[in-house]
């Protein structure tokens, strides 16, 4: 699938697994939508109301690193709230990230949740920016 300009992810096929991939004009922004691309392999986006809050702190090693503890922090914050998220904000400074995430708790009824991610992997993981500037995060995430 080919990224839009709507929604700036998307999604690649690997094994049993699920791969998620985010652009951006910047480094803050291409997690973001990495972020989106995580919860939209498990709802459509547009059926998460942002009505909570939660802000999550991470630290990598590089920026390789820093998206798979982002992502992770992502799969375990909606693992123990029992939450979906479809809000995402990112400031990165150095090694560190501190990440805001929007969302609601899971109404299995309305959301009907088709898998539940257990993990981002360093399958296929990769930061990098492109010689047009944008920037592109993406790893296999085990589901």
């Amino acid at each position: 699938m080919a990224e839009t300009q709507a929604t700036g992810w998307d999604h690649f096929p690997h094994e049993g697994d699920v791969g998620v991939r985010g652009y951006g004009d910047t480094l803050a922004e291409a997690f973001e939508n990495a972020a989106r691309a995580l919860t939209s392999i498990i709802v459509p986006l547009d059926l998460v109301e942002q009505r909570e809050g939660v802000t999550v702190t991470c630290e990598g090693s590089d920026p390789d690193y820093l998206l798979l503890d982002w992502l992770n922090a992502v799969i375990f914050e909606m693992a123990t709230r029992g939450a979906l998220f479809s809000g995402f904000t990112v400031e990165i400074t150095g090694n560190g990230l501190r990440g805001e995430m929007r969302g609601e708790p899971v109404d299995v009824t309305r959301h009907e949740p088709s898998v539940e991610p257990k993990g981002a992997t360093l399958t296929e993981l990769r930061v990098a920016q492109g010689v047009d500037g944008r920037w592109v995060a993406q790893c296999v995430v085990d589901v």
